[in-house]
């Protein structure tokens, strides 16, 4: 009788562990800034005769076939050691327009994904774009717009910059808002464009807000170049993100590269340092794990030793695709991120 209930109770306490190991359903969430990802071909609306066959820089149909496979050799590797399927959602900048995106999802490395796309050209002189793939197997588009942002003057010297790509739709049952942005960069002076940073972060608070008073809990993700740091008054103060997880309402954003940034670590050099100019934020509504949907787990800054340059004056820099004028064959100035999103799989157990 003793050995027959050390028996049972060995077979209790392995079926109690098994019954706890939770499963979960990954969903990965990422952004990259492709780097002038221009097509050859001349467009008189926009200034893109820098990247032209007769242009300085002789781009041709090599070099942009050449770029088109390295985008896809770091794109194709983002989260596939956590889920063959690699990303649900990928935001991208600088693309100057649906062309290239489709050359791209085209590409050997990525065809089999049946990636689709939401793209709106924008007013922007140099005629570059944000867009956002995504996979069909995952996310669903419900509705779409470009959201203007309307620069102060004085802040750049263009007087159009990027729009703000705004996508609703279902991710594997969850219905979220994206945000895909690029903002106005730090040329002709960081202190001068700063205004013109804030309006592009409050153009997007207005519109999550909006969200938000309809629904307090809704999923919002907001991601993109910010040309601004996590710590940045774009974001800490226009709009209200904040790195501390615990004090994060459901209808306030999230920023987890706070930590990471204050650590040194970035996306994009300058001067030698790293700005984490690329970053991936989440609403509140996303941060509770015990929630029947997908809840955020984890950040990832992607920056594999092949996008790494090697030598000369860039040496530790991420391999951008230009040397000056010469093709450098690289990838892109800046680093990929993503975030990794998990939902718990409901499991019967049976006897």
């Amino acid at each position: 009788m003793k050995n027959i209930f050390l028996v049972l109770c060995c077979f209790a306490l392995t079926f109690s562990t098994w019954a706890q190991k939770a499963q979960y359903k990954v969903a990965l969430v990422g952004f990259y800034n492709l780097e002038n990802l221009y097509d050859t071909i001349n467009n008189p609306i926009v200034d893109d005769e820098e990247f032209l066959p007769e242009s300085d820089r002789r781009y041709n149909t090599s070099i942009y076939t050449d770029k088109l496979g390295r985008l896809s050799d770091v794109i194709s590797q983002m989260g596939t050691d956590i889920t063959p399927d690699g990303l649900a959602l990928l935001g991208v900048a600088e693309i100057e327009n649906d062309t290239v995106l489709t050359d791209l999802i085209k590409t050997e490395k990525l065809k089999s994904r049946k990636w689709s796309f939401v793209h709106y050209n924008s007013p922007d002189r140099r005629g570059v774009d944000v867009a956002l793939f995504y996979n069909p197997k995952y996310f669903k588009v419900l509705f779409s717009k470009p959201l203007f942002v309307q620069l102060p003057g004085g802040t750049k010297d263009a007087f159009f910059t990027r729009d703000i790509l705004y996508v609703k739709g279902i991710l594997d049952g969850d219905t979220c808002h994206v945000f895909v942005n690029h903002w106005p960069s730090r040329s002709g002076g960081e202190e001068r464009s700063i205004p013109a940073r804030a309006a592009a972060a409050g153009t997007a608070k207005k519109c999550i807000d909006s969200i938000m008073s309809v629904n307090p809990v809704s999923k919002v993700i907001l991601m993109g170049d910010l040309n601004d740091d996590p710590v940045s008054p774009s974001l800490t103060k226009v709009l209200g993100s904040k790195g501390d997880i615990d004090k994060v309402k459901p209808n306030e954003m999230y920023n987890p590269w706070v930590e990471m940034y204050k650590k040194g670590m970035g996306t994009s050099p300058y001067q030698d340092a790293w700005g984490l100019f690329d970053q991936v934020l989440c609403s509140g509504a996303w941060l509770d794990k015990e929630q029947l949907g997908y809840h955020y787990y984890k950040k990832v800054l992607f920056n594999r030793e092949f996008m790494v340059q090697k030598t000369g004056k860039w040496r530790g820099y991420s391999k951008r695709t230009w040397d000056g004028i010469t093709y450098n064959y690289g990838y892109s100035d800046h680093f990929p991120v993503y975030l990794i999103m998990l939902k718990k799989i409901k499991t019967d157990f049976t006897l």
